[in-house]
């Protein structure tokens, strides 16, 4: 968690509460409803249930997502965006969509900048 408090800029508070890996993937998962725990963590190939549990505590913390406790045996826990965490959505189908449109740009140059440091790497050696 960071202090809120220290971000004098609107923006960098707000990419800071969704910079971690598996933030903005878990608001997209949450775009179409409520999930349950399992659900959610199916959803996500690769999270840890630990890092799954920290990052939603987070996201609950910055009142971005809710967690709805319901008192079974065993215990039955549904998330869901919260009203603010709803208004993220715009910006991540336009991010989405920029991503779709660049993405075969944006690998062909990740990959000549791994071609050059490799061969920079073989020079040196």
């Amino acid at each position: 968690m960071f202090d809120i408090d220290c971000f004098e800029c609107p923006i960098m508070a707000a990419i800071a509460m969704i910079s971690d890996k598996w933030k903005v993937l878990i608001i997209y998962r949450l775009c179409d409803g409520t999930m349950r725990f399992n659900e959610l963590m199916r959803s996500l190939q690769g999270v840890t249930q630990r890092v799954l549990t920290q990052q939603l505590r987070e996201l609950e913390a910055d009142g971005l997502v809710s967690r709805k406790v319901y008192p079974e045996v065993p215990p039955r826990v549904e998330y869901s965006l919260t009203k603010v965490g709803r208004t993220l959505l715009p910006a991540l189908e336009k991010l989405e969509q920029w991503a779709r449109k660049h993405s075969s740009e944006l690998i062909a140059a990740r990959h000549r900048a791994i071609e050059q440091n490799s061969k920079l790497k073989t020079k040196v050696s």
